[in-house]
């Protein structure tokens, strides 16, 4: 007899505040110096995807500032 287990990823930004929606995709992001990744469902990468994505497409490279002369 063959027992097919079926697992359901919930979102965990809903879990948080106490309810369940399944979730369909996933959110990485950096913290810490490491990459994370929280599952999450449709309304929250949307959510997300307006929030950040326009920081994104305005983001830049930091250069290094010029070292300021001492000697004033």
């Amino acid at each position: 007899m063959v027992t097919e287990v079926i697992t359901r990823t919930y979102c965990d930004a809903h879990d948080f505040q106490g309810t369940r929606v399944e979730a369909d995709s996933v959110i990485q992001f950096a913290w810490d110096q490491a990459v994370r990744e929280i599952d999450a469902c449709q309304t929250c990468v949307e959510e997300y995807t307006a929030r950040f994505e326009p920081l994104l497409d305005r983001s830049r490279v930091a250069k290094k500032r010029r070292a300021t002369s001492a000697a004033e």
